[in-house]
Order: structure tokens, then C-alpha cells, then sequence
């Protein structure tokens, strides 16, 4: 059993974000759906019979969806990183992740749903922890100027004098 696991409040779309989400990510599963009963009706005010919580896993990380009414929304203060390898992964998880969202900047958008993302090529690291600090810097500068992240466009930075 996964010790932590993130819980994400929605209003009222958590099955619809679930199966967002679960269409993007190709390691991915939808697991138990609980729904709210007579009494869950009487405390959330949500119809007994829908959605309370939705069990799901993405690349293996597990996760709970729950409808909880629009009184808390998320915010850039939590967020996810997608690790991508390649340009072409990064520009598949940017559009599919993007689309009915918000493309912001330095690799990070708000889903649909408005929850924040992190579309990072996984080089971004190594590359701004280069023991040349001008090189670290010169990356760091390109990187700032992009909304999504560009692998070429920081690896020239890097190479740069």
C-alpha cells in the first residue's frame, strides 16, 4: 500500500477529471467509486447515489478524486511534474494537459480543472545544476522566456559563450 496519496477536491467533476486524466497517461487505471448515501446527502448536499470519491492511478502513483463542493480550488502551491524525456513526450503532455486550459510559463499550465502541471524535460535538471555556473545561468535566462520548455532551445543556451 502507497503510504501518501494526494486527494484532490473538486466541485463536482472528479469522475470527469478522473477519466481526464486516466485518457492521457498511458499506466493508468480508474479503481473504486464510492457514492455519497442518505446521510452523506444530508451533510454534503450532494444527491445520494453520486459521486463521493473516485480511486485512480496514474504511471503507477494512486490518488483519490473527491467532490466536495466548490469551497476550496486549487492553486499553483501544489502541482505535478510530468518528467519527460523527449520533446515529443514534453509536446504530448503539454497539449493533451493544456487543451480547455492554461498555458502559463516555464513549463507549467492549469488543466481544465485548474489544477497546475509541470511539463519538465528531464535534461532541465542537469542542466541547471552544470558545475559552470554561467552555463546554469545562461539556461536558467532561456528557460524564464518559454512557456512551454523547448529541449533544443536550452540545450543551446547551454552551449552558449
Amino acid at each position: 500500500m502507497q503510504k501518501i496519496t494526494p486527494f484532490l477536491w473538486f466541485n463536482n467533476q472528479a469522475e470527469q477529471a478522473v477519466k481526464f486524466y486516466t485518457s492521457i497517461f498511458k499506466n493508468s487505471k480508474i479503481g473504486k467509486i464510492a457514492r455519497y448515501d442518505k446521510a452523506g446527502e444530508k451533510v454534503s448536499g450532494r444527491p445520494a447515489g453520486s459521486v463521493m470519491t473516485v480511486e485512480f492511478q496514474l504511471e503507477g502513483q494512486k490518488f483519490v478524486a473527491l467532490n466536495g463542493g466548490p469551497v476550496f480550488k486549487f492553486t499553483e502551491a501544489i502541482s505535478f511534474v510530468v518528467n519527460c524525456t523527449t520533446q515529443a513526450e514534453v509536446d504530448k503532455f503539454w497539449k493533451k494537459l493544456s487543451a480547455g486550459g492554461k498555458e502559463v510559463q516555464c513549463g507549467w499550465l492549469k488543466d481544465k480543472y485548474g489544477l497546475s502541471w509541470q511539463i519538465v524535460p528531464t535534461v532541465l535538471g542537469e542542466l541547471l545544476s552544470d558545475k559552470d555556473a554561467a552555463k546554469s545561468q545562461r539556461v536558467m535566462q532561456a528557460m524564464l522566456k518559454m512557456v512551454k520548455l523547448d529541449i533544443k532551445k536550452l540545450k543551446q543556451a547551454a552551449m552558449q559563450k
